[in-house]
């Protein structure tokens, strides 16, 4: 998940620099809302496995 945000990120950069705005926009929303979803499952992660005990 955070490997696809970063590639969506690196897009929009490239697509900024090229002048395709509205591109850089949409990648970069695109490269949040993935890197929000990997936070919220990797904090998940991390409390079950503190209440497992693993």
């Amino acid at each position: 998940m955070l490997h696809y945000a970063v590639v969506f990120f690196v897009i929009a950069l490239i697509a900024a620099v090229l002048g395709f705005g509205g591109l850089a926009a949409g990648a970069a929303e695109i490269a949040k809302l993935l890197f929000v979803v990997f936070l919220v499952m990797a904090i998940a992660s991390f409390i079950i496995n503190l209440i497992k005990g693993r």
